[in-house]
């Protein structure tokens, strides 16, 4: 199969998937965060870039239901980026489709953290901040400024980081497919996903040990024995634990009930805080 010139994907599929965009939180999840709405998202330009293919069409739903979590305002800047990716994939076969994940995780987190200080730390912040000042004057313009303030440059972002994240996305593959930079490119972004995640479990998981050894003034918690070893390995040291259940096929929804069981047996004896 050889490199097309032309593109599959229309103004039709990218204005349908905008609009999806909206519903990425809709079916958050525990497993798997953001997955389905992304997943749903991306369907109607999975639907027709691999229209007449559907083991590679059924393989793309199911590359796109792996983990993801990332700021809802920006989540169409990786979008256009995965769809250029698949367009990709779909026209060229020696493309590495494991780089369409490896370019989503590393991109989850440096965005999150944009994403976050700009929409939820700052725009939030001054929209409220004049929408409350008028409305204690009892100035009915007061929740409408808060709700125009805050959501027009939302939707702004949303749709014009589409389409950048596409034209961006399509032009910049084709350079690297060029130069043969697909790999370098697939390795880096693989290992900063993996940095990103590994990073999520020092900042997402919290496993605190209050249980004091000794007494008087020389008593030390576990938490302070365990963090002097290496802080957050208590943390890690859970995460690895519920990966191993993962890997033997246990169920999410038994895998949750086992940690509820382990958070309520551990309050009641003290040894969880």
């Amino acid at each position: 199969m050889k490199m097309k010139n032309s593109k599959l994907i229309t103004n039709k599929e990218l204005t349908r998937t905008f609009w999806r965009s909206f519903t990425a939180e809709w079916s958050w999840n525990y497993e798997r965060q953001m997955n389905l709405g992304y997943s749903y998202a991306m369907r109607p330009a999975l639907d027709k870039i691999y229209s007449n293919n559907k083991e590679e069409l059924t393989d793309a739903y199911q590359r796109h239901l792996e983990f993801y979590n990332i700021t809802p305002w920006l989540i169409t800047f990786p979008l256009g980026i995965s769809i250029a990716m698949e367009e990709q994939n779909a026209t060229d076969s020696n493309f590495d489709k494991s780089s369409v994940n490896d370019v989503k995780i590393a991109l989850m987190g440096p965005l999150s953290g944009l994403g976050d200080s700009f929409f939820w730390g700052t725009l939030r912040v001054i929209a409220t901040g004049i929408g409350t000042s008028l409305a204690l004057e009892g100035n009915i313009l007061g929740p409408l400024l808060f709700l125009l303030i805050f959501n027009i440059p939302a939707m702004l972002v949303r749709y014009f980081g589409l389409l950048i994240g596409y034209n961006i996305g399509a032009s910049f593959i084709e350079k690297v497919q060029k130069t043969g930079l697909m790999d370098k490119l697939s390795y880096g972004a693989s290992v900063l996903g993996l940095c990103v995640v590994g990073a999520m479990v020092a900042t997402m998981v919290t496993l605190n040990m209050p249980l004091k050894l000794g007494s008087g003034t020389d008593a030390s918690s576990l938490q302070d024995i365990f963090d002097g070893v290496m802080p957050q390995i208590l943390p890690l040291l859970f995460t690895l634990f519920i990966f191993v259940l993962v890997k033997k096929g246990i169920k999410a929804h038994w895998i949750l009930l086992l940690i509820a069981a382990i958070g309520i047996f551990g309050a009641w004896t003290g040894l969880l805080g």
